[in-house]
């Protein structure tokens, strides 16, 4: 197993499947994303994803040392098996690690792509810092730590669960079975689902559409009152989350990555305006609230990021 080779990355989400093939210095030779289509089960999802990094294999042209895979928890890092995630349903006890690895004939390593994610901005950010979170506003979301220059697993491997912090304890229904977590309000689902909510009976521009968070972010910009209403409601609330993860874990960084912030300025500026004004004087000095730089390849980069890891200490 050499680190010097290049590493076929897979990234599982609730709406997308991506592949891309990536070399040490965090380069993509190549990138390949579908839908996943989650409705159609487990079975064909990772067929489709398996066909996918052959695809990636095939346009980048180059070896490979090894497969690392980033997809929602919980999951067992230890053993590559999925174990329920809320945002793939019917993906209980699939041993995706074994499968990956059966089929490409090479290791495989899987991990939280929230957790993955937070390894690939702190190795190929280009932040220079030794903490860092990060946050992945998507069709859910979830985050991970990098603590001292350490990504953090916790006991069980299932550390940095960050979509499942409650926000209201009395809150909105989260997929996880809780009441008000964080994703039950500022996932790319959720504000689709509260704006559906919000606009029925109602004349609002949204009323004839299939809404999603894209929909909601552009009508809010456009002076829709709801849809303004539904947008400030979620920046507020993530903000507020950011601000209480700056007081907990202290980051150089939070850096937001993600379908939902697609929207840019419109959700980057209210979220670290409320998080560095409520987060403790010292922590938000030492902070800023930045984007990814990396757009839809943020997954596939951190999934390569957990190969080298394992490689490098392999």
């Amino acid at each position: 197993m050499n680190p010097d080779q290049p590493v076929l990355a897979l990234d599982v989400g609730g709406t997308k499947l991506a592949a891309g093939v990536v070399t040490p210095d965090g380069t993509v030779r190549s990138f390949v994303q579908i839908e996943t289509a989650v409705d159609e089960g487990p079975t064909a999802a990772v067929k489709r994803l398996l066909d996918l990094g052959e695809q990636a294999l095939a346009e980048a042209g180059v070896p490979v040392a090894a497969v690392g895979v980033g997809c929602g928890g919980p999951l067992d890092p230890a053993t590559g098996v999925i174990l329920g995630p809320p945002g793939l349903p019917g993906w209980d006890s699939v041993p995706l690690g074994r499968l990956v690895a059966e089929r490409f004939q090479l290791p495989a390593y899987v991990d939280n792509d929230a957790t993955a994610a937070a390894l690939g901005e702190y190795r190929w950010g280009g932040w220079d810092v030794e903490n860092l979170v990060y946050l992945t506003v998507s069709t859910g979301f979830g985050g991970g730590i990098v603590a001292n220059g350490k990504v953090f697993h916790g006991t069980a491997g299932q550390g940095g669960e960050l979509g499942h912090v409650v926000v209201d304890w009395q809150g909105r229904q989260c997929g996880c079975g809780a009441r008000g977590c964080a994703e039950a309000y500022v996932s790319g689902t959720s504000i689709a689902r509260r704006a559906t909510e919000a606009v029925a009976g109602t004349s609002s521009t949204l009323a004839n559409l299939m809404i999603t968070a894209k929909d909601v972010a552009e009508h809010a910009a456009a002076g829709d009152p709801i849809a303004r209403a539904i947008w400030d409601e979620t920046t507020a609330m993530l903000g507020r989350m950011v601000a209480v993860l700056v007081n907990v874990c202290e980051p150089q960084l939070v850096v937001l990555g993600g379908g939902v912030t697609r929207a840019g300025a419109r959700l980057l500026d209210p979220v670290r305006e409320a998080a560095l004004h409520q987060a403790m004087p010292p922590a938000a000095r030492a902070c800023d609230v930045v984007l990814s730089k990396h757009g839809d390849a943020v997954g596939v980069l951190g999934a390569a990021a957990i190969a080298y890891e394992q490689l490098e200490t392999s």
